[in-house]
């Protein structure tokens, strides 16, 4: 009898094997997609630092120039405080303006990856268990296959050993008809 149960024994491991692999692959997917949503996160928190610094450079050259008119412009000293405290007043405002921008996009964003990362991990873990469920009908089904795979060799040997025979016979009644037409 031909042993078959090696390689479809193989072949169910191979595929259980293939099944959780990917099952691998996915999770590895969401953990990558939610480092990247970190990374987002963190680029946001630093291009807001690198426009606050922006804006506050821009101020400073302001300041500059309007010092420059008042050292250099005899009577504008009111003039020019006017103008420094006006745009003191908008750059404050500005910058409140900016914060709270960039406070709503993180919370939105936060929020979002929150929500993505609640839902993946549903998803994940129904996938998991409906993977274990497979896994286990597939290992339930393995062994009425190999079962099948030997009945149905077993079947074939019988059928070859009994076409031997009636090889044989046809041989035997061939020889013994070749020997009475000779006699």
């Amino acid at each position: 009898m031909t042993d078959y149960t090696n390689p479809v024994t193989a072949t169910f491991e191979l595929q259980r094997k293939s099944i959780k692999q990917g099952q691998q692959a996915l999770e590895r997917t969401v953990d990558f997609q939610h480092r990247v949503g970190e990374a987002v996160i963190d680029g946001i928190d630093s291009q807001q630092s690198a426009q606050q610094q922006a804006i506050d450079i821009q101020q400073t050259v302001i300041h500059a120039a309007l010092d420059t008119i008042e050292a250099s412009v005899p009577g504008s000293e009111q003039t020019v405080e006017e103008l420094r405290d006006t745009v003191d007043e908008q750059y404050e405002e500005l910058l409140a303006n900016h914060q709270e921008a960039f406070d709503n996009i993180v919370e939105s964003v936060d929020d979002g990856f929150d929500t993505y990362d609640d839902l993946t991990a549903t998803y994940v873990e129904a996938l998991g268990e409906q993977i274990d469920v497979a896994l286990e009908a597939h290992e339930e089904l393995e062994a009425p296959v190999i079962d099948s795979i030997e009945e149905l060799d077993a079947q074939t040997e019988e059928l070859q050993g009994q076409l031997e025979e009636m090889q044989n016979q046809a041989q035997d009644v061939s020889e013994q008809s070749v020997t009475n037409a000779e006699a």
